[in-house]
């Protein structure tokens, strides 16, 4: 490869790293094309591309992105998920994979910058998708007024309640 090649290759690596929300870093040796295809399929599914990448083009490419926490950690023979879409929802099929396939290692990777441990991923894992979690803050702020609209009805309804029992008192007497 030539230093031509190697520099359109850290472009394009650079473009990504600053368009992706998220890259994963994972070890993959022992894998065979077939299941990196499998993965590679997996994750597209979630918006997120899959790279083999050579360590120190990766390095180059992640320093000029900004993300000096992911090229610290690039050792040993290493592939990218880029994710393009929802964080969450890549690291669960990451971890998913990974739960069946002992063979691939999930070492870690950046998330708005910051560098996730791979526990951090796995708790990322774990997290609702990001359809969920709007669905889940839609229905509060829904019941927010259902809730406000509800307690002054119960108010007039018990401001009518003591009016009637004190007509029923008066009619009674």
């Amino acid at each position: 490869m030539n230093r031509a090649e190697k520099q359109a290759i850290i472009d394009e690596l650079t473009a990504k790293l600053n368009e992706a929300q998220a890259a994963f870093l994972t070890d993959y040796r022992g894998l065979n094309v077939e299941k990196i295809t499998a993965l590679r399929n997996t994750l597209r599914e979630k918006e997120s591309e899959y790279r083999v990448v050579k360590n120190t083009l990766a390095r180059i490419a992640a320093k000029a992105s900004g993300n000096e926490a992911l090229a610290e950690h690039l050792n040993g023979p290493m592939a990218l998920a880029l994710v393009y879409g929802d964080p969450a929802a890549a690291a669960k099929a990451l971890v998913g994979f990974a739960k069946e396939e002992d063979a691939l290692d999930i070492c870690g990777g950046v998330l708005a910058g910051g560098y996730l441990d791979p526990d951090g991923l796995k708790r990322l894992a774990e997290l609702p998708t990001k359809d969920v979690m709007r669905a889940t803050l839609l229905g509060t702020m829904n019941a927010v007024p259902g809730g406000l609209v509800n307690v002054l009805s119960g108010v007039m309804r018990q401001a009518v309640q003591v009016l009637n029992a004190i007509k029923e008192q008066k009619e009674q007497a």
